[in-house]
């Protein structure tokens, strides 16, 4: 059973920064793509980063410039980044790996991942 673990959420006055975790429970780890996704109250989960088994990364353009996805294949770990923070940042952010090795088509669709962190919580204070 994959597991997937975040920290590093909390409460930023804006302009700040933070930089979320999520390690993970998966053998093989370089060779899976995982993402970060965020989900505001009220709203749907919308894709924020994403790191490919390639090398790549991809970022949404809300935040392009301002948050940075990268890994660690050594220590099974996926980092988020995050500086120049806005009260429209504030959500609970979700990592998730993809359910295939070597994937990474539609980095941006919840759907193609196939397990989920439980979140962190990020709020910016205006």
């Amino acid at each position: 059973q994959v597991q997937l673990v975040e920290s590093g959420g909390g409460l930023v006055q804006a302009g700040g920064s933070l930089r979320l975790s999520c390690t993970a429970s998966v053998r093989s780890f370089s060779r899976y793509s995982m993402g970060w996704f965020r989900q505001a109250p009220g709203k749907e989960r919308e894709f924020v980063a994403a790191s490919s088994w390639s090398g790549a990364t991809y970022h949404a353009d809300s935040v392009k410039g301002r948050f940075t996805i990268s890994r660690d294949n050594a220590k099974n770990t996926l980092y988020l980044q995050m500086s120049s923070l806005k009260p429209e940042d504030t959500a609970v952010y979700y990592c998730a790996v993809r359910g295939a090795e070597y994937s990474d088509s539609y980095h941006y669709t919840p759907s193609n991942y196939a397990y989920w962190g439980q979140g962190t919580q990020v709020t910016v204070s205006s």
